[in-house]
């Protein structure tokens, strides 16, 4: 039994270490109680905890009245004990005491009634929360020019949270897609399989902030802790730390030194360049070249503000890297500025994951496998919650052909952040390199549920119809694919392209337009093998490892590059390109 100093509730399941009412941390054993005062009830006799309402289970109120004569005389059928001063007693003359049937019987009422009082009346499940998806705060402030704040909030909260072992915490790229949305707390659960949710509303008015956050179990929809802070601006890295704090008090988290310290870390004293980085988190997120330059331009101006705020460093790294990806052609002058970025967060504070694991892919597109492996291993040590390094492992261990231990870590990375468009993607790749079409064709169309704009979905669907030889699913695929990168003359072309001409002549047609539809090397290389043009397929995929085209990484397992494989130069551009003998 346990018992809170506080409000003197007791509890019988050891597993709790705080009350649930008043958040006081329990203490082994009930409380004394004084002689001289009548304790409550016990939640042990009548189910209810001792500020509840009673049942009157075997209690008999007595009028004022009769007080004394029941005091003087309590009759039995057997026995009539009289107040004779002797002690003398008068036996009846016949009859059972019915009090030996009795008494066992109120016994058992007795505990029959705390039994079910408990299991039925008792708080809310006390089993222990593993799991939690913090939503993206509801934004009251009337301007979208807030927006960074209520999304940089949660994201916040979720970076802290996930750095505890034993709480799964559903990153913010899962999350995001709850934006703006009614929020189903049971829905939400179930698609992102976690015990808790948490979601909040934020109003900043001039230099007032009003946040606004409930935390519910999902499992029973009853409300866990629900809190408002009414503070200023300047209080707002204070703020995220208090509440991060009281979710791991109210989840009943038993925490060792150094993971308090993580929920309570200083990563910068600049509120000023707090906000900066919560608006370059902002739109790294949105993983778009033009975006990722603005956040680029944000984590800058909070690493000048605060020279050592090693968390504004990791995401500048991450976010130049995505301007070098995801642009046209691709920007490899910026990969080593990426590197050194990510080298100067490690420098400030060894203790991050995410310098590691931009470090690790930026060694992958420079054909270094060795330094991709040791430096995401390094991120899910320091971080084993970390989705992005459990699947960039599994990028690396798929590109070397070895699918079953890549399979282990993209499935590590989906149970964390199983609605992630990325991790969804990379794993529909990997049944399409085991030349398993149907199910890599079935992940890619629920990938495409997730997030219609998502043009890595319809480029692999695209992959999978060539290979069917369904070649009008095929091109109309091609073409999504341009729309969704916002390339609509370019999708208009493809179109056109198929319109006019056979499959063979529309793979020469958008060689030839390759520029105009902004392919990239590798790919363009994989429509000359299927041409049977050898020659140009091994230049062009020099070529793409020449410009560090991402793409090449998957050379060694792709079935389009099975017709080149028996040609002698093939061995040499998988050693041009990293890959060990």
């Amino acid at each position: 039994m346990k018992r809170c100093p506080e409000c003197r509730r007791d509890y019988y399941d050891d597993t709790l270490l705080y009350c649930l009412d008043d958040g006081n941390e329990l203490l082994e054993g009930p409380a004394t109680a004084s002689v001289s005062e009548p304790r409550a009830p016990s939640a042990s006799v009548t189910g209810f905890p001792p500020d509840e309402p009673q049942t009157a289970i075997l209690h008999e109120t007595t009028p004022p009245g009769e007080a004394a004569t029941r005091a003087q005389i309590h009759m039995t059928d057997q026995t009539a004990i009289l107040p004779t001063g002797t002690g003398d007693v008068v036996p009846k003359a016949r009859g059972i005491d019915k009090r030996l049937i009795l008494a066992p019987l109120a016994l058992a009422v007795i505990l029959l009634g705390g039994f079910f009082g408990y299991r039925y009346l008792k708080p809310a499940s006390t089993e222990q929360i593993s799991s939690i998806a913090v939503l993206p705060f509801e934004n009251r402030s009337g301007s979208a020019d807030t927006d960074y704040l209520s999304d940089g909030l949660a994201d916040s909260l979720i970076y802290r949270l996930s750095q505890l072992p034993n709480l799964k915490v559903s990153p913010t790229s899962s999350v995001m897609r709850y934006r703006g949305k009614e929020t189903d707390v049971a829905r939400i659960a179930n698609e992102l399989k976690v015990d808790a949710v948490m979601s909040g509303r934020l109003v900043q008015r001039g230099d007032d902030l009003s946040i606004s956050v409930q935390l519910i179990d999902a499992r029973n929809e009853k409300v866990i802790w629900a809190e408002q802070y009414d503070r200023k601006m300047a209080d707002l890295l204070a703020t995220q730390r208090e509440i991060a704090t009281t979710i791991t008090q109210k989840l009943q988290l038993k925490l060792s030194g150094n993971e308090a310290k993580g929920i309570t870390k200083r990563y910068t004293d600049s509120n000023e360049a707090y906000q900066m980085y919560l608006k370059g988190r902002f739109y790294l997120s949105k993983r778009t070249a033009t975006d990722a330059q603005k956040s680029t331009d944000y984590f800058q101006q909070a690493t000048e503000i605060d020279p050592k705020f090693a968390l504004a460093f990791a995401g500048m790294a991450e976010s130049t890297h995505f301007h070098a990806l995801y642009s046209y052609p691709q920007l490899n002058d910026l990969t080593s500025s990426a590197r050194e970025i990510a080298l100067k967060a490690i420098e400030l504070d060894n203790t991050l994951a995410e310098p590691h694991s931009i470090l690790g892919i930026i060694c992958f597109i420079g054909h270094d496998f060795a330094c991709m492996e040791r430096e995401q291993k390094r991120a899910i040590e320091l971080n084993p919650n970390y989705s992005e390094a459990h699947r960039r492992l599994g990028l690396l261990l798929r590109s070397l052909g070895r699918i079953g231990e890549a399979r282990i870590e993209t499935n590590r990375a989906l149970e964390i952040d199983p609605l992630s468009p990325v991790t969804n993607f990379q794993h529909a790749q990997e049944f399409f390199f085991e030349r398993k079409y149907e199910e890599s064709e079935t992940l890619s169309k629920k990938n495409i549920e997730l997030d219609p704009n998502f043009w890595y979905a319809h480029l692999q669907l695209f992959y999978i119809y060539r290979m069917k030889r369904d070649f009008p699913t095929a091109v109309e695929e091609l073409a999504k694919m341009q729309d969704a990168r916002g390339e609509p003359d370019a999708a208009k072309l493809i179109r056109e392209s198929f319109a006019n001409g056979a499959w063979p002549g529309f793979l020469r047609k958008i060689t030839e337009q390759r520029t105009g539809l902004k392919l990239y090397p590798y790919f363009v290389a994989t429509l000359f093998a299927e041409l049977g043009e050898k020659d140009k397929a091994f230049a062009t995929i020099n070529e793409a490892i020449e410009t560090k085209d991402q793409h090449t990484n998957q050379m060694k397992v792709d079935p389009f590059m099975d017709p080149l494989r028996d040609d002698p130069r093939f061995k040499e551009v998988l050693r041009r390109a990293g890959f060990p003998e």
